[in-house]
């Protein structure tokens, strides 16, 4: 199963994404998570400590990497480099495992301009289009809000994408502005999940603000999520809930994506 998350900043895709990661490694799964956004987070949402993550750099920072696989400086904007770097080594060589899961920090991919495309950009699409293709194995991509990472030729092999919302006007408005990204790219199958909800109003205005994209279920807002913050933990390893919730999710979407 390959799912890619995304949602406005700060409305809970990294938890939902961690989460996830975490109960299917549970349930016996070979489990990547790929930590694809810039605000790199979804190590603590892992359970991961910090020193379990000494000296792991985001590979969009391996100046060194990068030019040894595209044949060109990190931040050459408009130059010549390989678009196939060779990348099939890169999830296990450049990873790090705890709980069952292996985790991989892409970082962000720097701008100059719309449209601008470099090499960490070949890099990095090109690892998710092989890992999305080749591997074998559970697949949970924690996204930005722009999908810089995505691209045609790899959104094809995307199980499912969740668009994570909370009760708000305005991550209702990004959910469809994302919905939007993901069918341009090609996306088909996309689910939300409600996130910090604490009535049944604010269910209502999830399910009626995006009424079209079928909602998975929703995570109750909890104290225990917001510790599990300040704490550096995993809210997975502090609350029974969040894994009675969130195993309720992942088994709904397998049974919409594996019959």
């Amino acid at each position: 199963m390959k799912i890619a998350v995304a949602g406005k900043g700060g409305v809970g895709k990294t938890t939902l994404a961690g989460t996830m990661a975490r109960y299917l490694a549970d349930q016996g799964y070979k489990v990547l998570a790929i930590d694809a956004d810039p605000d790199a987070n979804l190590a603590s949402a892992l359970g991961f400590t910090e020193e379990d993550l000494k000296g792991l750099i985001p590979l969009a920072r391996m100046k060194e990497l990068i030019q040894e696989r595209t044949g060109a400086q990190p931040g050459a904007f408009g130059g010549i480099f390989k678009l196939n770097p060779k990348v099939d080594d890169i999830p296990d060589a450049y990873s790090r495992t705890r709980n069952g899961v292996k985790l991989l920090v892409l970082g962000g991919i720097p701008k100059a301009g719309s449209g601008c495309f470099c090499p960490e950009s070949a890099l990095l699409k090109a690892l998710i289009h092989h890992i999305l293709v080749r591997r074998r194995e559970a697949v949970i991509v924690d996204m930005e809000a722009g999908l810089e990472h995505l691209s045609r030729g790899s959104t094809r092999w995307v199980d499912a994408f969740l668009v994570v919302v909370e009760p708000g006007q305005r991550s209702i408005s990004t959910a469809w502005q994302i919905r939007q990204m993901a069918i341009d790219l090609g996306i088909s199958r996309i689910f939300a999940v409600g996130n910090k909800v604490a009535s049944e109003g604010d269910r209502r205005l999830i399910e009626e603000g995006i009424s079209g994209i079928q909602v998975l279920g929703h995570l109750p807002f909890l104290q225990s999520i917001i510790e599990a913050d300040k704490r550096g933990l995993s809210p997975y390893d502090l609350d029974q809930r969040v894994r009675e919730e969130v195993g309720k999710i992942v088994e709904s979407l397998l049974q919409l994506v594996n019959p």
